[in-house]
Parts: C-alpha cells; sequence; structure tokens
C-alpha cells in the first residue's frame, strides 16, 4: 500500500481540485485533503486503541484511535475505511455510522510535519479477530470506553490531537454506539 497511495486534494468548500501522492503531500505545506478515522468497538462496547508505528511520517509512537486513512479516487470514504481497517488491524466491520461527519482538523506534529484534513468519524463494529500490521501498529488495546474518555480529558498530550478532538466533538455519538452493543 504505502507510497502508491495518494491523497484527494479539496478547497476550504471541499470542492476536489486534484490529487497529490500521500507521502509527498505531507509537509510543513500539507496541503486539505479528505480523510477518515474510525472508532472500532468490540461486543462488550471497549474501543480499539492503536498505536501508530515509529515509521509513520507524522505523530510516530503517539496513541490514537482505531485506525485512519484517505479515501483513494473512486473509493466511498466507507470502501476506504474498510480497507484501511483490513490493512492495518485485520478487521472486518459492521454498523458503521457516521459519528461526526463535518469534522475537520489541522495539526502540526513535534517534528513540523502538518495535517489538515476534512476527516469525517466513525464508529463501528468489530467482526473477526485482529491481524495486526505492525508496519502501520506497534500496540494496541481494547479500552473501556469510559476510562478512554477520562484519559483523553486527564492527558491529553498522550494521544493523537485529532482522537481528542474527535473525542471532545462526538462523546455523545460514542457513548451511544458503545451502549447499543453491552446488551
Amino acid at each position: 500500500m504505502g507510497t502508491q497511495e495518494h491523497v484527494i486534494l479539496v478547497n476550504e468548500q471541499g470542492v476536489i481540485t486534484g490529487t497529490q501522492e500521500k507521502y509527498a503531500a505531507h509537509t510543513s505545506q500539507t496541503p486539505l485533503h479528505l480523510a477518515f478515522s474510525c472508532w472500532i468497538f468490540n461486543a462488550t462496547g471497549q474501543s480499539l486503541v492503536t498505536r501508530r508505528a515509529l515509521s509513520k511520517k507524522a505523530w510516530p509512537g503517539v496513541w490514537t484511535n482505531s485506525v485512519c486513512g484517505h479515501p483513494q479516487k473512486g473509493e466511498t470514504t466507507e470502501q476506504a475505511l474498510i480497507r484501511r481497517c483490513r490493512y492495518e488491524v485485520g478487521a472486518g466491520l459492521k454498523r458503521i455510522s457516521a459519528i461526526a461527519p463535518a469534522f475537520r482538523y489541522r495539526k502540526t506534529d513535534p517534528s513540523g510535519i502538518v495535517e489538515n484534513e476534512i476527516c469525517p468519524v466513525f464508529a463501528a463494529q468489530i467482526t473477526t479477530p485482529l491481524t495486526i500490521n505492525y508496519d502501520e501498529v506497534m500496540e494496541y488495546q481494547w479500552v473501556d470506553l469510559e476510562a478512554l474518555l477520562q484519559a483523553l480529558n486527564a492527558t491529553p498530550w498522550a494521544f493523537s490531537p485529532w482522537m481528542v478532538a474527535e473525542a471532545a466533538t462526538a462523546q455523545a455519538a460514542l457513548r451511544d454506539f458503545a451502549a447499543t452493543l453491552q446488551v
């Protein structure tokens, strides 16, 4: 996957303006582009948190939500999410739900690499055992959502900035989704 991926560039109104190779796009001047973020839950309502591999260009080694990625040309966001979840953590999914469809952020990592994304946020339920791609994810853990939300509030610096912002934006939707799994 890696270097063959691209990002879909958009203007401030979200209109597609072109594409750029993914790694070339992510610099100190990263253009606005499309992305997605997914919080995966198991049948008991726990959320999968992952630690980004040290080889990642932006935020290496940082704990974050389950999976993030970029849709490719000709691919819906949901198709991209399914593809990326299979690639990073080997997860099959069901009940894919948009929980913050208008989420957008721009953040700079300690090395100066900028993320600048229109990034709808989803929640989904896992349907298969995990098969971790250690080129993408160096560690992972299933965590009770309430404990995770408390950790995000108490130590936001220990997590990716987008995860912290997503939780703040979609906390109620995350709780609602997790609650539907705990029957």
